[in-house]
């Protein structure tokens, strides 16, 4: 068992998600940072697919019930294991009753703490992955839960370090324009492919919200609801466009200009952040 004493911000469950369910209403959701999260399972000898916890900015404080192994990716945050310091990017030996502590990120947003056989609540549609949105999975955690370990199938990786970098401090998106693009004016394709955005403190695992150049529309009717994929960059009354994250609606009535076809640089991108998309123009 893992015993949450200190929850932090927002710390989920999440695994690779639950794809292939949208003609049900269900988002893939699942780690924002999928990359990360296949690191630290592949730390402590998990199978990239296993259940971890995603941290929020400001960490979070675990004790092991039993010995184990640890491992902590993604955001850079300082780590301490049983009182002493522990290294970001390594598998980490914890004894029986140690505290696993991950501090505020220093650069990023999510960091992910991955432990030797993995998470096991129980799964939902062949998941254990928290979906903010739809509420399937566990609820976020607080601070006194327990969680469930599963059984311990391979030792941990022969590894002495792992390589990690920053986050740009311009993050620069590939887009495919539609299926609305027709909906805006000219101009707007323009601002949206010419000119910089900036991720704003109204961003979730929903959605990242930027702020930059309105995208003025051509059509002014309403648009009835359509199926919204991951990485869909709609457009709300206030012009200002939303990039759809994991946890994202299953349709929508707003006009999607574009789609990010690579959405996972957002995970680590914190608010003030700034965008540029690139791709074709019309």
């Amino acid at each position: 068992m893992i015993g949450i004493v200190r929850a932090g911000a927002l710390t989920t469950v999440q695994d690779l998600g639950r794809p292939g369910y949208a003609h049900l209403g269900v988002p893939r959701s699942g780690a924002l940072d999928p990359s990360a999260l296949r690191l630290a399972n592949r730390l402590v000898g998990n199978p990239e697919q296993h259940a971890g916890l995603e941290t929020t900015l400001t960490g979070c404080t675990v004790r092991l019930r039993s010995a184990g192994t640890v491992a902590v990716t993604g955001a850079d945050a300082p780590v301490r294991v049983a009182g002493r310091a522990a290294d970001v990017g390594k598998p980490i030996a914890v004894p029986a009753g140690g505290l696993v502590e991950v501090g505020p990120a220093r650069w990023g947003v999510r960091s992910y703490l991955a432990v030797a056989g993995g998470v096991a609540v129980e799964p939902v549609l062949g998941s254990r992955a928290t979906d903010m949105l739809s509420g399937l999975g566990p609820r976020p955690l607080r601070d006194g839960d327990e969680l469930p370990t599963g059984p311990v199938t391979a030792l941990p990786a022969p590894v002495d370090f792992t390589l990690s970098a920053a986050p740009p401090t311009v993050l620069h998106l590939p887009v495919r324009l539609g299926p609305r693009d027709d909906w805006f004016t000219d101009e707007a394709v323009e601002r949206l492919l010419g000119t910089t955005y900036t991720v704003t403190p109204v961003s979730n695992r929903v959605g990242a919200r930027l702020a930059g150049a309105t995208l003025p529309r051509a059509e002014a009717g309403e648009l009835p609801s359509e199926g919204i994929v991951l990485g869909a960059v709609q457009v709300p009354a206030n012009g200002q466009p939303l990039i759809f994250l994991a946890d994202h609606p299953t349709t929508g009535g707003y006009p999607v200009i574009a789609v990010v076809t690579d959405v996972a640089p957002l995970a680590q991108a914190r608010p003030g952040t700034t965008v540029r998309f690139h791709g074709p123009q019309r």
